[in-house]
């Protein structure tokens, strides 16, 4: 008897194997995850030249590892175990207090040379430029983070920013997010996700006015609506399955009650997508319902408001960070071009003399402008 009980991890073990391969091969394979918000990859096609290259063995192996059955299941048991054996991060996003999940500090060695890109167009371009840097959820919600995390180096890089921008107006936020946020008053970033949250945008977009030169709307000019159940970016890369959702609001100018001044014309690659109102409401019935900012990430994007007579046009040269932001200046300019950089990549100058361009934003994360190799295209 006690031979056979020798046995039996080894048993169970071969059992578990045979069992999974399976059920890998009779369960249908899964197109997207959304739990990770990505597309999985489908069975390789299999070539001679491609299993000698080597490039049939990695998608094969890929394919393997996102079909494996229960993968939700094993994805978050191992982040899980990760950070109960003391490895919080080992997948690039803290788990933090108060249901907080936030990136690890980016690599800053890139920052300064997209800032020298910027100053370059700011010092040839004939419109205004004003420059704002989102700072990263971790320096602003230090107090969230776990003992032992990487440091977050805005303190030291702000600064640099200022210094670097001879020729634009910079705008930092960094002592008004710190005193907003208050340790844990008011939530600026969402907690499942990167991304400032509507609030952090509307402070934002106040501090803004200064340098562009229009009176902002108090909170009381707008009804805001929560939407619950958001999972965002940085729960898609954790693992962490069982953190609770954020809401996500909808802040919608009282003056517009009764009409849509507001017509937004997206165009990615050959495709156009138009439409009245800045909201695209479809997005707030998925997971992810950060889109339903202006549809999410696209090359080039123009907002026209009927409702503005000042026939200012302004210019957004961004990363996501300005969909939430975007529609509280829409107020005040006839005219906004959204401007993403990571997937538009003609000068912008051009667009700047045809359209007849009066101010220009630079919208950025620091994690993003310290990242993006997209910058290079802003001349």
């Amino acid at each position: 008897m006690k031979k056979i009980y020798k046995f039996m991890p080894a048993a169970i073990f071969v059992l578990f194997i045979v069992a999974m391969m399976i059920l890998f091969i009779v369960l249908p394979k899964k197109e997207y995850s959304s739990s990770e918000k990505r597309y999985l990859q489908q069975a390789p096609e299999f070539s001679f030249s491609r299993l000698m290259s080597g490039e049939f063995g990695k998608d094969f192996e890929k394919f393997l590892s996102d079909q494996t059955a229960g993968r939700n299941f094993w994805v978050g048991l191992a982040s899980y175990y990760n950070y109960y054996i003391g490895n919080n991060g080992a997948n690039g996003i803290y788990k933090c207090a108060d249901g907080y999940l936030v990136n690890d500090p980016e690599d800053m060695s890139g920052l300064m040379r997209n800032v020298g890109f910027i100053e370059e167009f700011a010092e040839k371009t004939s419109a205004d430029v004003t420059v704002l840097v989102a700072p990263s959820t971790g320096y602003i919600c230090d107090n969230i983070l776990p003992s032992n995390h990487k440091t977050y180096r805005d303190d030291e890089m702000f600064p640099q920013i200022k210094d670097a921008l001879k020729s634009a107006d910079f705008v930092d936020i960094r002592e008004l997010f710190k005193e907003k946020y208050g340790g844990g008053a008011e939530q600026l970033y969402y907690k499942t996700d990167h991304h400032w949250t509507a609030r952090g945008a509307f402070y934002a977009y106040r501090e803004l006015s200064k340098e562009l030169g229009f009176t902002p709307h108090d909170e009381s000019d707008y009804e805001i609506t929560s939407y619950p159940g958001f999972y965002g970016t940085t729960y898609s890369s954790s693992g962490f399955w069982l953190t609770k959702p954020d809401d996500i609001e909808i802040w919608d100018n009282h003056a517009y009650d009764d009409k849509n001044p507001f017509t937004v014309t997206i165009t990615d690659g050959g495709d156009k997508i138009e439409q009245n109102g800045l909201y695209f409401y479809s997005h707030v019935e998925e997971d992810d319902k950060y889109p339903v900012y202006l549809d999410g990430n696209h090359p080039y994007t123009v907002i026209k408001n009927s409702a503005a007579k000042n026939g200012e046009k302004l210019m957004v040269i961004k990363d996501s960070f300005a969909h939430s932001l975007v529609p509280f200046l829409a107020d005040h300019y006839s005219e906004i071009i959204m401007v993403d950089l990571r997937y538009f990549t003609n000068p912008v100058s051009e667009i700047i003399e045809r359209e007849g361009i009066d101010k220009v934003l630079v919208l950025y994360s620091i994690d993003n402008l310290a990242t993006d190799t997209g910058v290079a295209w802003i001349g």
